[in-house]
């Protein structure tokens, strides 16, 4: 945490794209004005809002990182992280846009939207199949905040949702039931998914998850990837929509962003990319986590944003 006496002292810096109703906000939550730093390391305890952290600030007076992003994983892979700052992420309303983008995806494949979209291109009149996702099963990997307002959104459209997280634990709000990931039960809920959502965190542990033997485990699911890209090894998903394994694949996160004009993802067969947009920030996101956070530290306590700096989340 961060000692009284050094928060009241701590110069408030943010990245330059933090700026406008953002600072202002910001000045009014902390009491003190917002600076863009430009040269060296201030000579002093400092915070910083940004979504990166330049070289020169990260140091040991760095006391408090709030990033405006809810990944953290590239910050942290930048450089060593200062052993003693705190570290707090903005998730805002991101889980209610990704819920919202998981459901969008799923009703349109149940209402065979993308084959009604080729038809009209093609000038073309055949009656599609329209199938309920009331009764059906989606596997959401991922069970924090973002994977349980998934959850939550797909359940009351009457789906049944499991949850898959890396350590047993109570079942969260919008979830069914949980069970653990690598064991014979997450295999057997993969066989049963009519959709497989991924909203993982990338960390070491997490890096190329959804590998071959998770694509051969699904029965012609769809998977959809809202977490991170790196979390998915691409050569295996490429086999799996080949083979038939996965039946269709919607990706917002890719390893590389954006991909190459030639890189083989634009031929993914039954596939449709997005631009990294299912759950982008908006300033009063940063602004009320912002808030937050600050009301804990100030109070002593550790904020529920905070993010594990060892376990990247």
């Amino acid at each position: 945490m961060v000692p009284h006496e050094v928060l009241a002292r701590a110069r408030l810096l943010a990245a330059p794209g933090v700026d406008g109703p953002v600072s202002r906000a910001l000045e009014q939550i902390t009491g003190r004005p917002v600076e863009h730093p430009y040269g060296g390391e201030p000579d002093g305890p400092f915070l910083y809002v940004g979504d990166t952290l330049p070289d020169a600030l990260r140091t040991p007076r760095l006391v408090w990182f709030h990033s405006v992003n809810a990944g953290t994983d590239a910050l942290l892979a930048a450089g060593p992280w200062p052993r003693e700052a705190l570290l707090t992420r903005t998730v805002g309303r991101m889980g209610e846009r990704i819920a919202q983008y998981v459901l969008a995806w799923i009703l349109a494949e149940c209402q065979s939207v993308p084959e009604h979209t080729a038809q009209h291109a093609g000038a073309r009149w055949h009656r599609l199949p329209s199938t309920l996702a009331a009764g059906q099963t989606a596997v959401v990997h991922g069970t924090g905040r973002i994977g349980s307002a998934v959850a939550a959104l797909l359940r009351a459209c009457s789906l049944h949702t499991v949850g898959v997280g890396r350590t047993p634990r109570e079942v969260p709000p919008g979830f069914d039931r949980v069970v653990t990931a690598g064991g014979d039960e997450e295999r057997a809920v993969l066989a049963e998914a009519r959709w497989v959502v991924s909203t993982l965190p990338l960390t070491g542990a997490t890096e190329g998850f959804f590998d071959d033997a998770r694509f051969t485990a699904m029965r012609g699911a769809s998977f959809l990837n809202v977490g991170r890209g790196a979390c998915v090894d691409m050569a295996a998903l490429e086999a799996a929509l080949r083979s038939g394994t996965v039946g269709r694949a919607v990706l917002d996160v890719l390893p590389e962003e954006p991909p190459a004009t030639g890189d083989r993802v634009w031929g993914l067969p039954r596939t449709v990319v997005t631009s990294h947009s299912a759950g982008i920030t908006a300033d009063e996101d940063v602004v009320t986590d912002f808030a937050t956070c600050w009301e804990a530290v100030t109070e002593g306590r550790m904020p529920a944003l905070a993010v594990d700096t060892g376990r990247g989340y």
